[in-house]
C-alpha cells in the first residue's frame, strides 16, 4: 500500500514535444446528463479540459447538450433526442464515438437510472473498447452486469452508496476494513475502483493507495464529475487505469482544497475546475 504524493504529477504531466498537434493529448467522449440534470456534462467536460485534455465530446439529451453548448464554446456537444439516454440512442452513441477518434470515454454522470437508461449504458459500455471511467448512474447499471468489467480498461468511481449497489457491500468507515474490502472487490471485479471518501481508496485488486487530498467542503454537487473529468482526461492520453485513478484523485482533491481557501463551504464545482491549473503546474 502507498499514498498518493505530487510526485505523481510528474508521472502523468512530461514535457510536449515542440511539434505537438490537436489530439495528441486525448479526444474523450463523454456519455453524460439528462433533460433535468444539465449540469454534471459541463463540470465533466471543463474538468477534462483543466487537466489537459485537447478535445472534449459530450454525448447527451438535447436540453443537457445545449445548455453546455451555450456554457462554452470549448465543448463539443451531439444532442440526443429525448429527455434522458435509451436503447434506441446506442448505435448513434456508438457511431459518435467512433467518428471523433475518441481515445477514452466517460459515461454516467447525470444519465438517470430508468430501466431503459441502465439498458443502454451496458449496451454502450459492451461495445466501446476504449480506456473508460464509469461513474455515477453507469455504477448502478452495471451491478446487473458487473462480469462486462473483466475486460474493459475501467476506472469505476463510487462513493459509499454507490459501491453498496455495486457490490452488495456497505464499505466501512474503519480505515483496514475499508482497504480490505475495496482491494477485494477490485479483484474479483478486475477493475481498478476508486472508493470516494475522506481519504480515497484506489486499487486494483493487486496494488492498492490512499489519496488524502480533500476537504469536507467538497461535499457540494458536482465534485465527483470533476472527478470522472480529470480522470478520462488522463485517460485518454494513454496514461494506465491505476495511475490515472491516483493521480486523478490528488488533482480533483487539492484543487478543492485551493477553491475551499477561498470560498469555504460555498465553493462550487466551477471553482474547483479553475484550480486545477494551479494544481497541475509543478508537473511541467
Amino acid at each position: 500500500m502507498e499514498f498518493v504524493t505530487k510526485l505523481i504529477l510528474k508521472e502523468v504531466y512530461k514535457p510536449r514535444p515542440e511539434w505537438s498537434h490537436k489530439g495528441m493529448f486525448g479526444r474523450l467522449a463523454c456519455v453524460v446528463g439528462s433533460e433535468r440534470l444539465t449540469g454534471s456534462p459541463i463540470f465533466v467536460g471543463m474538468a477534462a479540459y483543466r487537466a489537459g485534455c485537447d478535445l472534449v465530446f459530450l454525448i447527451g439529451p438535447r436540453r443537457a447538450m445545449d445548455v453546455a453548448a451555450n456554457y462554452s464554446p470549448v465543448l463539443i456537444t451531439q444532442p440526443l433526442e429525448g429527455k434522458r439516454l435509451e436503447r434506441r440512442h446506442v448505435k448513434n452513441v456508438i457511431s459518435f464515438i467512433k467518428e471523433v477518434s475518441a481515445t477514452a470515454m466517460v459515461i454516467g454522470p447525470s444519465l438517470w437510472r430508468a430501466p431503459p437508461t441502465r439498458r443502454a449504458i451496458i449496451e454502450i459500455i459492451k461495445k466501446v473498447d476504449l480506456p473508460m471511467v464509469i461513474d455515477a448512474d453507469a455504477i448502478r447499471a452495471i451491478s446487473a452486469a458487473k462480469k462486462i468489467l473483466t475486460k474493459k480498461k475501467a476506472i469505476v468511481t463510487p462513493h459509499s452508496d454507490e459501491f453498496y449497489a455495486l457490490t452488495g457491500i456497505k464499505p466501512s468507515l474503519h480505515p483496514e476494513k475499508r482497504i480490505k474490502i475495496v482491494e477485494e472487490q477490485a479483484k474479483l471485479l478486475k477493475t481498478v475502483i476508486l472508493l470516494k471518501g475522506r481519504v480515497d481508496v484506489i486499487s486494483d485488486g493487486s496494488r492498492t493507495a490512499l489519496n488524502k487530498t480533500g476537504v469536507p467542503a467538497l461535499t457540494v454537487g458536482g465534485v465527483g464529475d470533476t472527478l470522472a473529468g480529470v480522470c478520462g482526461a488522463l485517460l485518454a492520453k494513454n496514461i494506465d487505469v491505476f495511475t490515472a485513478a491516483c493521480a486523478a484523485a490528488y488533482i480533483n482533491g487539492l484543487a478543492g482544497e485551493f477553491a475551499a481557501k477561498e470560498f469555504g463551504v460555498g465553493l462550487l464545482p466551477t471553482d474547483l475546475i479553475e484550480k486545477i491549473p494551479e494544481v497541475i503546474k509543478p508537473g511541467f
